[in-house]
């Protein structure tokens, strides 16, 4: 039902736009109202803070559908999550009331801030800092590739409070859109989603009170990676949707399209090529499913979970998004000519499927994170 519901909002509210969203490279405002309107923008929020209290498999669910029409817009539920995640594992009650009922509401949006010029996939070795000053502390570094930037309210930024601790020396806080010293650096001209904004985030003698702080000093790090297991699912899914909508579209042309005196689909080659592609979105999606399953059971307090979850949490992102790569591709060749060309939405999707195999941790690194976790 919940599926139904979300394909059928999608397809009525969010896909006629997609294009354009594209093609101008532009926010879907259309998109974030019809969420907001239906109460899924940001439905992993808890019923106690006033949202609508999703389990890890509904949110990747909702992501998916979303993702199956628009690969910007799937982003707006996903980065919620990832932004405000932080506040639910670590942060304080009167962070959460704070912070997690606006966001329920759809008053306000949240991104993640971790990544910075020089650390991408070595998160740990960030440069922004954070000085303590009586009741505050002070922020002053860059924050590079932040999804959504400009458009949302709150900030996690993750930042350097002891340099001699390493990553035991990070904390996280929340920052606000309006702080004095927060500004934003150009939105970065993409190969694909180019409906979610992509800016770096410039921290300039930002000062914030003591209690914006997420959790305690030195556990932000702590706290980004618990982030990642859980939140590298969503981006599975953003994945397995767009494999999906590029799986359907194709299926949907060889049925049309006619050479030799027959549809194309009736040859077996193409036929073949279907049979794979259909396969991977299954493997793909039983193993986002998976570890959505593991991720909620650690939410709810599971032990014998935790200890899987960071592996099948980074093999759900690494073969979704590999798989979604090879899916879209191969979209593009079956609709031949017509693939390649922006009039059939194939070829978006081609682009918006790459970013999945590089950000939320490259799959070279996912596969780094699995060797390490072996089940």
């Amino acid at each position: 039902m919940l599926r139904e519901s979300v394909r059928a909002l999608a397809e009525a509210k969010i896909a006629p736009h997609a294009a354009a969203v594209d093609e101008e490279s532009r926010f879907p405002q259309e998109a974030l109202d019809a969420l907001v309107a239906n109460d899924l923008h940001a439905v992993h929020v808890p019923e106690a803070y006033g949202g609508a209290g999703a389990d890890a498999l509904a949110t990747v669910i909702v992501i998916e559908e979303v993702a199956r029409v628009c690969g910007s817009s799937s982003l707006i539920p996903a980065v919620n999550k990832l932004g405000s995640l932080p506040v639910i594992l670590s942060g304080s009650e009167e962070l959460k009331k704070k912070y997690l009922a606006p966001l329920a509401k759809g008053e306000s949006m949240f991104s993640y801030c971790l990544s910075e010029p020089d650390a991408g996939s070595d998160a740990g070795g960030m440069k922004t800092k954070a000085v303590r000053d009586g009741d505050t502390w002070v922020l002053d570094g860059v924050k590079r590739w932040i999804t959504n930037a400009g458009v949302s309210d709150y900030y996690t930024v993750m930042a350097v409070t002891d340099p001699e601790k390493r990553t035991k020396g990070i904390s996280a806080f929340v920052v606000h859109k309006d702080d004095e010293g927060v500004s934003f650096g150009a939105p970065e001209k993409k190969l694909g989603i180019k409906g979610s904004p992509t800016r770096e985030v410039y921290l300039d003698n930002v000062r914030l009170p003591a209690d914006r702080m997420i959790g305690d000093e030195g556990t932000g790090f702590a706290t980004a990676m618990k982030t990642l297991d859980h939140t590298r699912i969503t981006i599975a899914a953003q994945a397995l949707g767009i494999a999906q909508g590029a799986l359907d579209y194709a299926k949907g042309y060889v049925q049309e399209r006619k050479q030799f005196g027959k549809p194309i689909g009736d040859f077996q080659g193409v036929q073949f090529m279907l049979a794979d592609m259909a396969m991977k979105v299954e493997a793909a999606r039983q193993l986002t499913y998976s570890a959505a399953a593991r991720s909620e059971r650690v939410s709810l307090g599971s032990t014998a979970d935790k200890e899987d979850l960071t592996f099948h949490g980074a093999a759900a992102k690494a073969f979704a998004s590999d798989a979604a790569m090879e899916i879209t591709t191969d979209a593009v060749q079956l609709l031949g000519g017509y693939g390649y060309t922006r009039d059939y939405p194939v070829e978006r999707m081609m682009r918006d499927a790459k970013i999945t195999q590089i950000y939320e941790g490259t799959n070279q690194v996912q596969r780094i994170v699995m060797a390490r976790n072996l089940p």
